[in-house]
């Protein structure tokens, strides 16, 4: 067989077998990180303090997603991250150099259970 043919059956092979997920997106990790209010400062503060900091123009750093950003009541500020694993150092001295002193931070690994929950949910329901 001619050896360019062979070659470009093998890397043909090689595509066909290698999952979709992992032939156009970079592996990737959650993240949620928690940013509790300081109740010692008034919402006026903590924004002041984000706006002396430059916390909104540097977060996120380059390379990481806001999935989601929500505003809990009596807690702060919730925001899933998406991320390769070697920015999460990036992540951490975005918050730390601007959201310290309006926020207590807190960083959990998360994954997205939505769909599972859903499929389990529509199982137990047939039943």
């Amino acid at each position: 067989m001619n050896p360019v043919r062979l070659i470009a059956i093998l890397a043909l092979a090689l595509v066909l077998s290698t999952p979709a997920a992992a032939q156009t997106a970079p592996q990737t990790m959650l993240m949620t990180v928690i940013l509790r209010h300081d109740q010692s400062k008034t919402v006026d503060e903590i924004n002041a303090h984000l706006d002396k900091t430059g916390f909104r123009k540097n977060f996120p750093p380059e390379g990481v997603d806001i999935v989601s950003y929500n505003i809990v009541m009596g807690i702060g500020h919730v925001i899933t991250l998406r991320l390769p694993a070697d920015k999460l150092r990036a992540v951490n001295l975005a918050v730390e150099r601007g959201a310290w002193g309006g926020f207590r931070s807190e960083f959990y690994p998360t994954y997205d259970y939505l769909q599972i929950f859903q499929g389990q949910r529509a199982e137990a329901l047939k039943k």
